[in-house]
């Protein structure tokens, strides 16, 4: 499959620079960033939360978990983690459990960990499990912009 038509085209609109990577399939961040040589705070990860009748995609390192209460903190009400079945639903051109990091092409509410910012390279998956992205720290910053920041991971 490669990167998804919806990254892909966020990315272009964006006129952020990107390269492709293509690693053996893995199910989880955490093992995409072993099998790509990644350290795992640079490989950002997409979790699925419901928020306030809706969704809220909450963008942490690989290396880290969502704190769900650090988020209510920062949204100001209750979160808790969405299905596999609901996060799929709304990626509908990503494969099952390929979580992408971008919410705003997808009109989904994101926060973004703080632990992501000021770094030289971002990665993250291209909508598979196959497929790494990577983009500068600057260019994830401008992909990012807007969008609240805060501590959110443990």
């Amino acid at each position: 499959m490669g990167i998804a038509l919806t990254m892909q085209e966020y990315l272009e609109d964006n006129h952020v620079t990107y390269d492709v990577a293509k690693h053996s399939k893995t199910a989880s961040s955490a093992m995409t960033a072993e099998a790509s040589h990644v350290p795992g705070n640079e490989l950002a990860k997409g979790v699925v939360l419901r928020w306030d009748g809706s969704y809220l995609l909450a963008v942490v390192p690989a290396s880290r978990q969502v704190d769900l209460e650090k988020v209510r903190e920062l949204v100001g009400e209750p979160v808790e983690l969405a299905t596999e079945d609901e996060a799929s639903a709304l990626f509908p051109d990503c494969d099952t459990g390929a979580v992408p990091i971008f919410g705003a092409p997808y009109r989904i509410a994101s926060v973004v960990d703080d632990g992501l910012e000021r770094r030289d390279d971002i990665y993250f998956e291209g909508g598979d499990h196959r497929t790494l992205v990577h983009v500068s720290g600057d260019g994830f910053e401008r992909l990012m912009y807007g969008m609240p920041h805060g501590r959110i991971s443990g």
